[in-house]
């Protein structure tokens, strides 16, 4: 089964306010596993012995596209010093992904560094991947065929698959095998064909064919996030895994 982790930038604010007793939250709450998006000014000592503390599992590290360009090394060895092999471009402005090509090499650059060191190059989508298009593909499919599976794996945010306007678990189904992580999110699409994220359960995501899709793909963590809460955020993760914990296998061990 797929180990259940969160995205810690759905917590930002309650991080800024008291880093490790959120963490403990979360914990108590029955995630395994977080993905970390900024330390907040924590060596990674501390942040491992926080995760010692709370039995919580890093999964990996979402950080700027330009800091990885720049000082992929210390970010590298941070990673590694809290156990995990996971590095992750997670978003990239418009500026950036003005020259797909040229992303497409950068990543290679930041995949053969990560490959040295024993880590791994993730990239983490949103929905433009999919609207723009490189070489006569999607700029997502465009990265994946320029850049080796040994140098790029993919973490894929299924719910901005769906946004996009294609089928998450087709998508998955696609990327068997090169796919370590996905992110699992719920939106409602509004009137004006923007949409809101909302807690699992809430939306109108298939989340529970995304699920099988992924362990059938050979996925290791579904990973919780929600960009936005109308409630407080603790509350919103909190309803998120008691939709897992009924949902997913009816309830079976999701925690180890």
């Amino acid at each position: 089964m797929l180990k259940i982790g969160l995205q810690l930038y759905t917590l930002r604010e309650e991080l800024e306010q008291d880093f490790e007793g959120t963490l403990r939250k979360v914990a108590e709450l029955g995630y395994s596993g977080v993905e970390f998006f900024n330390y907040f000014g924590r060596s990674a000592g501390e942040v491992k012995a926080l995760l010692e503390e709370t039995g919580l599992t890093a999964i990996g590290a979402h950080r700027p596209y330009d800091v990885l360009l720049e000082n992929a090394d210390a970010e590298l060895d941070y990673i590694l010093k809290l156990g995990s092999p996971y590095l992750i471009v997670p978003y990239l402005t418009e500026e950036q992904r003005s020259d797909w090509s040229g992303i497409a090499a950068h990543l290679r650059t930041l995949g053969e560094k990560c490959k040295e060191k024993g880590a791994v190059l993730l990239y983490h989508n949103h929905d433009f991947e999919l609207r723009e298009s490189a070489d006569g593909l999607t700029a997502f499919d465009y990265l994946y065929r320029e850049v080796p599976q040994e140098l790029l794996q993919v973490e894929m945010d299924t719910c901005w698959v769906h946004y996009g306007g294609y089928d998450p678990v087709q998508y998955i189904g696609k990327y068997a095998g090169r796919l370590p992580l996905i992110h699992l999110k719920d939106m409602k699409r509004l009137a004006d064909g923007s949409a809101e994220t909302v807690a699992l359960g809430e939306g109108e995501v298939e989340l529970a064919a995304i699920l099988e899709a992924a362990e059938q793909a050979g996925a290791e963590w579904a990973i919780v996030e929600q960009d936005f809460c109308s409630r407080p955020p603790l509350d919103s993760v909190a309803d998120s895994i008691k939709w897992l914990e009924t949902n997913y296998k009816q309830g079976g061990n999701i925690h180890v």
